[in-house]
């Protein structure tokens, strides 16, 4: 299995986050990577390098006015008169001004506000260079997985939360979305994307709610007490060409290995009646019981089964990373699920 992982990714190191009404530091942290980097290294899986995505890639899915927001954003923070290290909104675009005509703003404040879903993305001096790094070790992976094998896309930030728009949850990029939809472009007729991240992955059904050609399954805990909050019930299943190909799977805070594990089969099986003739797993280690924010308490073996059950798909796979935030056990994380997968 090849491996692939942006040597620059430490470039994005955010320092703000809000939780519960507290400023703690940021939990997605150029570390992250290290720990990840350094178990593919013991696996005797170095990963190699992979251009930025380009300009066309990104706007495969993504808006333009949104790539130019990303790309422009800290040079006009920069510019303000007083500010602080990071580009941070202090309100957001609420339906109701959206129901009612609302716009961009002319301002960076306002434009942060508006391209941003929350406070947990903040914008700073590497950020952009970081995220389209990010989406190029992605494509690098799918161009594995279109010539018919699997690789690990050591993403960085990670990018799930992303919409074709708006960044949220520590995501500007969706490299999981982008990497099934240069799948689809290569010549799989179907995708499947299945999301094992503990959190909803709501800017990857975003992208594909309404498309017949990708299936979007997501395992993730209970969108009623934790984020992104507002989707991810079981009731979204697609709308247009896209009906039925949405399958969420949210399941109560504390669940762990074997209730997790069977979600994480239905998503397997339902990739199966699709009939994807691709995989690509966003793979989030958030759902460890080893989390700061733990809700589904998994175990190392549950991810190592989880490994050997995605594996058992025997379909070309990018995995793709998502989130995971306990530095400390993420590296031994992926061994495992790596390890469950090969031997599957």
């Amino acid at each position: 299995m090849k491996t692939f992982a942006d040597p620059g990714q430490a470039r994005h190191s955010p320092q703000f986050f809000l939780i519960r009404g507290e400023v703690r530091p940021n939990y997605e942290v150029p570390a992250r990577a290290a720990a990840l980097e350094g178990a593919l290294h013991r696996m005797g899986l170095p990963p190699e390098a992979a251009p930025a995505a380009t300009r066309a890639q990104l706007e495969t899915l993504h808006r333009a006015d949104y790539l130019d927001f990303l790309r422009d954003a800290m040079a006009e923070w920069s510019a303000l008169p007083t500010k602080g290290p990071e580009a941070v909104p202090n309100m957001h675009a609420t339906a109701d001004a959206l129901a009612n005509g609302a716009r961009c703003p002319g301002s960076i404040v306002g434009k942060v506000a508006w391209y941003t879903a929350d406070n947990a993305c903040p914008i700073g001096p590497g950020t952009w260079e970081a995220a389209i790094g990010a989406a190029g070790v992605a494509l690098a992976a799918a161009g594995e997985a279109a010539a018919g094998r699997t690789a690990y896309a050591l993403c960085r930030p990670p990018g799930h939360h992303a919409y074709a728009a708006r960044a949220g949850g520590h995501c500007y990029v969706n490299n999981a979305a982008l990497a099934a939809e240069a799948l689809r472009r290569a010549g799989a007729g179907r995708v499947a994307v299945l999301d094992i991240d503990s959190h909803h992955g709501n800017g990857t059904q975003g992208l594909f709610w309404d498309r017949g050609d990708v299936l979007t399954v997501s395992v993730h805990a209970d969108p009623n007490r934790y984020y992104p909050f507002f989707t991810g019930h079981a009731e979204e299943r697609g709308a247009g060409s896209g009906a039925g190909c949405n399958l969420n799977l949210p399941l109560a805070f504390g669940t762990a290995d074997d209730g997790w594990l069977d979600a994480v089969a239905r998503g397997a099986e339902a990739a199966r009646r699709f009939g994807a003739e691709a995989l690509v797993v966003s793979l989030g280690f958030d759902a460890s019981r080893d989390e700061p924010l733990n809700a589904l308490s998994v175990t190392e073996d549950g991810f190592a089964r989880a490994g050997a059950l995605l594996g058992g798909l025997r379909l070309p796979s990018a995995i793709v990373q998502e989130g995971g935030y306990a530095v400390d056990v993420i590296g031994t994380l992926l061994e495992r699920f790596l390890k469950g997968w090969g031997d599957a």
